[in-house]
């Protein structure tokens, strides 16, 4: 009767959890903002293929993860992105190759990276994600947005939440006349001035208010960065600025490459825990 009784109740407790996040979904937020879209991760399994595609495969940066689908899914109400050390062939190998992509014969990590291109794109608004992160050696996590049109950087680049090397980025970036070069407006902090001891531990909301004025980003309503939209027009010579177009967002945690530092000594399986990412316009 006891064990009944306490299964009864932890029933009812998870029930009640589960009512309580669900109504925390707000409408509205200051500002006169009012949510236009979510994904809360509710469900168990793959993330909604409404809402998001995955990349396959070595995709950028000479980063060392194979992205694949099955390193993503949903669990108690969490997106789980989740790298994993691995030592299995890889299926684009060609030997004596000079691309990166090809050249390794073998994968050393596996990870995922979605995004909602084709899906779901805006032209302004406010952009949150709830998540926690970890900031062990090697690990590069991301929540970011690309243009719908125009080559990288042209079509312009934020990048709400940046993580590697101890450091917390805020980055917003648009074109140059030289391809594939672009022009960085960036923001670097490291996790130690934020004096929050066990901050890694720790879920936070990271922000983008974006308007026709300028681009703002957030960590827990701390201001990381502000850029004004005139400022970030292309400079090629066309005029263009990437941000009067609409973004769409990704989702994704990198290991080594350019930027995310040596994994060698960290224990894996790593995880990038979103709790909701919400989408508000006015």
């Amino acid at each position: 009767m006891k064990n009944r009784s306490a299964f009864i109740i932890a029933c009812i407790l998870a029930i009640f959890c589960q009512y309580t996040r669900a109504q925390s979904i707000p409408s509205d937020t200051i500002g006169g903002y009012k949510l236009v879209w979510a994904d809360e991760f509710n469900n168990e399994g793959p993330p909604d293929s409404a809402n998001w595609r995955f990349e396959k495969g070595f995709v950028r940066n000479h980063e060392l993860q194979w992205y694949q689908q099955q390193n993503a899914y949903c669990h108690n109400g969490m997106l789980i992105i989740e790298a994993q050390r691995v030592h299995i062939p890889n299926p684009n190998y060609v030997a004596q190759s000079n691309n990166w992509k090809t050249n390794r014969e073998y994968i050393p990590y596996t990870s995922a990276s979605i995004n909602t291109r084709g899906l779901h794109s805006w032209k302004y608004g406010r952009m949150v994600m709830r998540a926690r992160i970890d900031t062990s050696a090697g690990l590069w996590p991301a929540f970011w947005t690309l243009g719908n049109s125009g080559p990288w950087p042209s079509n312009g680049e934020i990048d709400i939440m940046e993580y590697y090397r101890g450091k917390l980025l805020a980055n917003i970036a648009c074109g140059t006349s030289k391809p594939a070069s672009p022009k960085w407006y960036s923001i670097a902090t490291t996790i130690s001035a934020f004096k929050q001891p066990g901050w890694s531990q720790k879920f936070h909301i990271w922000r983008m208010d974006w308007n026709a004025e300028s681009i703002s980003l957030y960590m827990d309503n701390q201001l990381l960065n502000k850029v004004l939209l005139k400022d970030l027009v292309n400079r090629d010579g066309s005029n263009i600025n990437p941000f009067s177009q609409p973004q769409y967002l990704l989702l994704n945690m990198a290991v080594g490459g350019d930027s995310g530092g040596d994994p060698s000594l960290t224990t894996f399986p790593k995880r990038f825990e979103v709790d909701y990412v919400r989408v508000y316009q006015q």
